[in-house]
């Protein structure tokens, strides 16, 4: 049985904040002890869509990076590029990567250390990882960048997804580690069963010059694998790579199908991913921390983020990646829904219901495929024990100094004397409250 541990999110003082809550989950699940000095040291994160604005602040990754520091080690943060994933993608090349999360806030002034696009400039810098144990993937591509480091912390924000039906440290690792063919690997490109290429196509239902799609589906592809011609819109399956950028155009206006089952298949290609993750860092060398805040129905990888469907779960930390995502699922499970959230849109306000499989997933998938999975390809247990971690009484670690304010402003206050006008300053001596107390 795995351990998890566990602190709810609510504050009251500098060692309940929820910078400080990370820090000490941290510590009680043995993080500490995966860095020795001079390890090199990957925080794998996600940095957000552009204009997305669920992902985790920044100030979480600075925190973890000066603990980091702390214990000897020398810590990059990481992610990688993406798949088109959309028509108009914000992260698909470093250049557009950096310019994103640089608005979100992620730069290594404010990190306090690099940022390192882990697979290079394209997504092409990646090491291949055999797999003979995976459920549906044989191989993996995994990012240079993370494949080298010596200890990976994946730092995540679990939240809804609508792939992989929820996200967590599975799906932080196993899609954000992941090459650009690593993605198109686990996204299934080219499968003789799953894969976009198979898809049912009808170009017939293309409404052509008519749809407000049209000349944005001219340029869609960047295989050239959908081609408009004067009589109609042809699909060459033999160019589909499985990027994904067509999918919220063709799909949605009915022209191009989702192979059946491809939700699910790529749920349990994303824990294959996420084991290659692992075996190129070092199992033993990976730790995982999730924070269950802002909890949107989609990922962070989507240009916007509804409101939360659940209230906060809290603050989870674990050796074990498949614990801790089945703690987080219990969690949710266990809550009720937010109110007029898509929570209650589609009838999951109920403890005890489902929640991703209802407001993560487009069509129902079930959200115990990537755990399952895990468990059944040996990256973890589902059995766990949830562990209540209690705040450390002393406040000082996460002081932002040791030095009293008499000390630090007492001599400057002095020095330039006219701090406190003489007399004081111009008010009135007595108003009436009453009076604006009333509605």
């Amino acid at each position: 049985m795995a351990k998890v541990y566990w602190m709810n999110d609510r504050s009251s003082s500098y060692q309940t904040s929820l910078v400080a809550k990370m820090l000490t989950l941290f510590d009680a699940a043995g993080l500490n002890e995966l860095v020795s000095p001079g390890d090199v040291v990957a925080i794998k994160i996600h940095t957000g869509e552009f204009n997305n604005t669920a992902y985790l602040r920044p100030v979480y990754v600075r925190a973890l990076v000066d603990k980091i520091k702390g214990l000897g080690g020398d810590p990059m943060v990481v992610d990688t590029t993406t798949l088109p994933y959309s028509p108009f993608p914000s992260r698909s090349t470093a250049l557009d990567l950096l310019k994103s999360v640089a608005r979100n806030g992620f730069t290594p002034d404010a990190l306090g250390a690099p940022i390192v696009i882990a697979d290079g400039y394209i997504g092409t810098d990646d090491v291949r990882i055999d797999l003979p144990e995976g459920f549906i993937l044989k191989e993996q591509y995994i990012a240079t960048g993370i494949a080298l480091a010596d200890v990976m912390i994946a730092l995540t924000h679990f939240k809804g997804h609508p792939m992989g039906t929820f996200g967590g440290a599975l799906k932080n690792i196993g899609v954000g580690c992941a090459s650009k063919r690593g993605k198109l690997n686990l996204h299934l490109g080219g499968h003789p069963k799953y894969g976009l290429n198979t898809r049912a196509w009808m170009p017939e239902r293309c409404a052509k010059e008519e749809c407000p799609e049209y000349q944005v589906c001219l340029h869609l592809c960047p295989y050239g694998a959908i081609v408009h011609t004067d009589e109609t819109v042809l699909f060459h399956r033999d160019k589909c790579r499985g990027c994904l950028a067509c999918v919220p155009v063709v799909t949605m206006c009915g022209v191009g199908f989702l192979p059946d089952d491809y939700f699910d298949a790529t749920a349990a290609a994303i824990v294959d991913s996420a084991l290659a993750a692992t075996k190129a860092v070092g199992p033993e060398k990976c730790g995982y921390i999730s924070l269950a805040l802002d909890i949107s129905p989609w990922c962070d990888c989507v240009n916007y983020s509804d409101r939360p469907i659940v209230p906060n779960l809290g603050l989870f930390a674990s050796m074990d990646p498949v614990a801790i995502d089945s703690a987080c699922l219990r969690k949710a499970k266990e809550s009720a829904g937010m109110p007029d959230s898509i929570a209650m849109a589609k009838g999951a306000m109920d403890p005890g219901v489902p929640k991703f499989a209802a407001c993560g997933s487009f069509i129902g998938v079930s959200e115990e495929i990537q755990p399952n999975v895990g468990q059944q390809i040996g990256m973890g247990t589902r059995q766990f024990e949830l562990i209540e971690v209690e705040p450390l009484e002393d406040a000082t670690p996460f002081l932002f100094t040791t030095v009293p304010a008499g000390a630090k402003l007492g001599r400057p206050f002095a020095k330039k004397g006219d701090i406190y006008p003489p007399g004081g300053f111009k008010r009135k001596d007595e108003v009436d409250l009453e009076d604006v107390r009333e509605p």
